[in-house]
């Protein structure tokens, strides 16, 4: 068994995790063919198949997957001692992997940026934007550091530092301005503008209107707050958006904004890492900068 490397194990770890030689590949930065090989050579080495090779998508043996859940375990150790090593330098420095979701990242991370390499000279970002769900997924596996979301994430093996909260404000067309003001109830029977699944932001709109899991088909989607807020000022609907988005996004259409009545819709952004990261006091700093960079925006 000696004769297994690093290479073989991320390169399995990736094929586990994506269920696809291509998509592996992909994320490996190799060729399909060079990936393959190297699960052969990882198969041969064991003396047993790791994975049932498809047409479509490959299925893991009962070997494959008891090894998986190993490999997983000694990735994340051999991440750790790099946090180690990070941790025995002294202030945060070299790289830090961190992750944003979309409705946070253009609007407060620029700040956060220019506030975290101001404290610390010797930083090197590694930025990531991504919906909770797959920063959640990174996290577990090593692959990030520490991400900025809405909290909870209600996730056993991660640590969630709050932050701040921030309401949601309705945003509508120019005409609508000085009309009363929607409840939420209804807001429900309006056209409402909503990103797509996957989204908390989503998630957290459906459930201040009174909207299951499963809303109307005629439910209009974007990719992202600023498709939704220029769909608003072309007259399509209506739409709501965290209180942070509200200058950079309004600025270039014809919209109005206004804030719901009590109670307000609102959401708590934090920060999450891994319980067992040994980088958790430095984390702490970076959190308390992003809640003051926060909070300079606010003001």
């Amino acid at each position: 068994m000696t004769d297994i490397s690093m290479k073989h194990l991320r390169y399995f770890h990736a094929l586990a995790r994506h269920g696809h030689f291509g998509r592996a590949a992909e994320a490996c930065a190799i060729t399909q063919p060079a990936l393959s090989i190297q699960i052969k050579e990882l198969e041969e080495i064991l003396g047993s198949p790791l994975v049932e090779r498809g047409a479509r998508q490959i299925r893991l043996t009962g070997l494959g997957e008891a090894f998986a859940g190993r490999v997983h375990d000694i990735l994340l150790s051999v991440e750790s001692l790099g946090d180690l090593a990070r941790l025995s330098a002294g202030p945060l420095g070299g790289h830090l992997r961190i992750g944003v979701i979309p409705t946070v990242a253009p609007y407060l991370f620029p700040e956060v940026v220019r506030r975290l390499t101001q404290r610390f000279p010797g930083i090197d970002l590694r930025p990531r934007e991504a919906i909770t769900g797959k920063l959640i997924g990174e996290l577990l596996e090593g692959r990030l550091d520490t991400a900025i979301v809405a909290l909870p994430v209600s996730e056993p093996l991660l640590d969630e530092h709050p932050l701040f909260d921030e309401e949601f404000v309705l945003v509508r067309p120019t005409a609508d301005a000085g009309r009363p003001v929607p409840s939420s109830d209804m807001l429900r029977e309006m056209r409402l503008l909503l990103l797509e699944e996957g989204h908390c932001f989503r998630d957290q709109a459906l459930s201040f209107c009174h909207i299951g899991p499963n809303p109307p088909r005629d439910l209009m989607e974007g990719s992202s707050l600023s498709t939704l807020v220029q769909m608003v000022g072309a007259g399509i609907g209506v739409t709501l958006i965290p209180q942070m988005a509200v200058a950079v996004e309004t600025r270039s259409a014809r919209v109005s904004v206004a804030r719901l009545a009590a109670p307000r819709p609102s959401r708590s952004v934090g920060m999450i890492w891994r319980k067992s990261n040994p980088l958790a006091d430095q984390l702490r700093q970076v959190a308390d900068i992003v809640a003051e960079a926060a909070g300079a925006q606010a003001a």
